[in-house]
């Protein structure tokens, strides 16, 4: 059972390159002692906001606010009810606030929320800002897009980033354009020691592949995982505002690279199996395949006495065995429903639905990526005439050189990391709207 004391996080939100005004947000609500975990856990909020002016910044910032504080009134009422309602709430402040005013009319905001609890996590989900777990060199996304690519790819059955054609950023869900929204809640989770969650907006996510973002966030820390990842989409034209927050589970990471445990449907089709055949001393669809499985042989050897019978019989046997076969599948689908119904109504933890995964190993070309790019900083700095903390740089890329060398990948990719942070802090002092920087290392399709 998670303790409250266990969770380290950091957060940071940044306009951009490109935007005039951050119309992102983010709460992050975090209980102080062991009864209000109990209560209510610790809640983190990530919110972007839609509209001309500052109609967007105004919508998040009440996302933002109006959220926690009613899931604090309600959390006596179960994490899944005080999340919808908190949701609903906002949804109907927002869209309040955009009838009163004509100006106002149509604002709104993606909100994606994660809630840690000691039963595990909960996700609250509007929008396309996103929920990611990292765990064992893989990142998998929670959140499932509300937009037109990830329709039309759902439809199509293709993977979203196939999809062209399509504007990526028409989203067909939010808060406050419409009196009422639906809010898209699952959970508990379980969660691992060495787990990490990033909730972001899609200024991160549309700059930065999935990849990049789990190699980050499993090897620095929180803190240092937000300021590299802020600064990466930064690096690569920031077109939009930037909101991220890292949240890690203390206790010691699995592997790099080493594949996650199994998912529980195969625990479900175990405990299925064996309700099936304990739930009835004689369960029929296993009589029926027994006695199918009888005949069969029994058909053969009456052939020789009469060919009518022996048709009767290999009839019989193939009816019992096809019936056994449907009664096994009816009990095995309806004793996974109740499971799954019964976990949730008990608040067990089971596994999040996963809607895109992908591994985030970090290996020797990686890390020789990062170090190129690097590279292509420090060149621009000496072109550029940056001010630049050259020493410390230094210091992190001689410890990521000898960290390469005895083949400690995440540490040579975090130390290398880390010594490009001072280069990208004297870009963001000095950088002009206009300017890119590009490439570095790869940018997602």
């Amino acid at each position: 059972m998670l303790r409250f004391d266990q969770i380290e996080h950091s957060s940071l939100t940044d306009v951009g390159v490109r935007r005039s005004h951050n119309q992102d947000d983010y709460a992050v609500h975090l209980a102080s002692d062991e009864t209000q975990w109990e209560q209510r856990g610790h809640l983190f909020l990530v919110a972007d906001g839609m509209g001309a002016h500052a109609v967007g910044e105004k919508a998040s910032e009440q996302a933002a606010s109006v959220i926690p504080h009613i899931y604090e009134k309600t959390t006596h009422e179960g994490p899944a009810s005080a999340l919808r309602k908190a949701f609903v709430e906002a949804n109907a402040s927002i869209h309040a606030c955009g009838q009163q005013n004509r100006e106002f009319q149509g604002m709104g905001t993606t909100t994606s929320a994660l809630l840690l609890r000691p039963e595990g996590a909960w996700i609250a989900h509007v929008g396309d800002s996103r929920v990611y777990r990292i765990r064992a060199g893989w990142i998998e996304q929670l959140t499932y897009d509300h937009s037109l690519v990830w329709e039309y790819a759902r439809l199509k059955k293709i993977d979203p980033a196939d999809v062209v054609d399509i504007p990526p950023n028409v989203i067909h869900r939010c808060l406050g354009p419409e009196p009422l929204v639906q809010v898209d809640i699952a959970g508990p989770h379980p969660v691992q020691a060495g787990d990490a969650f990033l909730v972001c907006s899609d200024g991160l996510s549309g700059q930065v592949s999935d990849h990049e973002i789990g190699a980050v966030v499993s090897s620095m820390a929180p803190a240092d995982a937000c300021r590299f990842l802020v600064d990466l989409a930064n690096l690569r034209s920031g077109p939009d505002n930037i909101t991220v927050i890292v949240v890690r589970v203390g206790g010691v990471a699995e592997a790099n690279g080493v594949a996650p445990k199994k998912h529980s449907s195969r625990q479900l089709r175990r405990a299925a199996w064996n309700l099936l055949i304990g739930n009835s001393r004689y369960p029929w669809p296993l009589m029926c395949l027994v006695a199918g499985t009888v005949l069969v042989p029994n058909s053969i050897l009456l052939r020789q006495y009469s060919r009518l019978y022996a048709m009767l019989a290999f009839a019989s046997a193939a009816g019992l065995i096809i019936a056994g076969l449907i009664g096994l599948a009816v009990h095995y689908r309806r004793e996974q429903r109740r499971l799954r119904a019964s976990a949730s109504d008990n608040g067990r933890a089971t596994e999040p639905q996963i809607h895109r995964r992908a591994q985030c190993r970090i290996d020797e070309i990686l890390v020789e990526k990062v170090t190129k790019a690097l590279d292509l900083l420090a060149q621009r700095a000496d072109e550029r005439g940056w001010v630049v903390d050259r020493d410390v740089s230094s210091q992190n890329r001689r410890r990521g050189n000898d960290a390469l060398r005895a083949k400690d990948y995440p540490a040579a990719f975090r130390e290398m990391c880390l010594a490009m942070l001072p280069y990208t802090r004297a870009l963001d002092r000095q950088r002009q709207k206009e300017e890119v920087f590009q490439p570095l290392w790869d940018k997602p399709r």
